[in-house]
């Protein structure tokens, strides 16, 4: 079977595998400035491909986080009303009301309208360098698997390469990688990576051996600073090109 990416801006997506439709991370808001910890400002500069009305029918929201707006806003909260199943870290699941707290490596099973299951496991992500949880937050990553379906990796707010090989070595047979890129950076950390630059996109598409990297989270933010030349350079000179697929939002891929 094939899996259906549906690049929304941002880190949000549609994803049809298995007569079942996923949304990650919902940010749905128009282009705006909002005030997070601190009194900082983050600001969105692009308007999400479709609205939540657009968007349609969902039956699981992957949300790997909801402490920052670029992955879960205003919109995007209302929006999860809508949806029967909310998966994501113990943290964010006791503060979105409903939502489904998933442990590390822990699994939940989505019944799929051919009979068979979609196996979501929660895989580890870090938002920043070693020790930043205390300051960004717990983020989870997801894994997606079942009889007949390609493996799908979906990284969530990642930065650290020892955290893809983790994955690597649970899941040796990834199909899919949706690696959320954009090397996002805060003060906060003296400028440190929060999500993979395009090198270490492309690095973790290597380490992954996916056939297919989806990136995702590289543009319409003001706190991303590569978009999508950077990756497609990094791809190239990694030898990965063949396996780089570049939305812009609202376009669509099958793979």
């Amino acid at each position: 079977m094939t899996i259906s990416i549906t690049a929304l801006g941002g880190p949000t997506a549609i994803l049809e595998l298995g007569g079942l439709r996923l949304l990650t991370d919902p940010a749905f808001d128009e282009p705006r400035d909002y005030v997070v910890g601190g009194g900082r400002k983050v600001t969105k500069t692009g308007p999400t491909a479709l609205s939540p009305d657009e968007v349609g029918a969902i039956d699981a929201v992957l949300l790997s986080h909801e402490q920052h707006p670029d992955n879960l806003d205003e919109s995007g909260r209302a929006f999860l009303s809508r949806v029967p199943l909310v998966l994501t870290n113990a943290s964010s699941a006791a503060r979105v009301a409903g939502a489904t707290a998933l442990g590390l490596w822990e699994h939940h099973g989505i019944a799929r309208p051919d009979g068979g299951t979609l196996r979501v496991t929660r895989v580890p992500a870090l938002h920043g360098p070693d020790g930043a949880e205390a300051v960004t937050g717990e983020v989870a990553g997801f894994v997606l698997a079942g009889d007949g379906l390609p493996t799908v990796y979906v990284s969530g707010d990642n930065a650290s390469l020892d955290v893809v090989r983790e994955v690597a070595e649970r899941f040796p047979a990834i199909d899919v990688a949706l690696l959320f890129a954009g090397a996002a950076r805060t003060v906060l950390l003296d400028g440190a990576l929060l999500t993979l630059d395009s090198a270490g996109a492309a690095e973790a598409a290597r380490i992954l051996d996916a056939r297919h990297t989806v990136p995702l989270h590289f543009e319409g933010w003001a706190h991303f600073t590569e978009g999508a030349d950077r990756l497609t350079k990094a791809f190239a000179e990694a030898g990965l090109t063949d396996r780089l697929v570049l939305l812009t939002p609202g376009e669509s891929a099958t793979l």
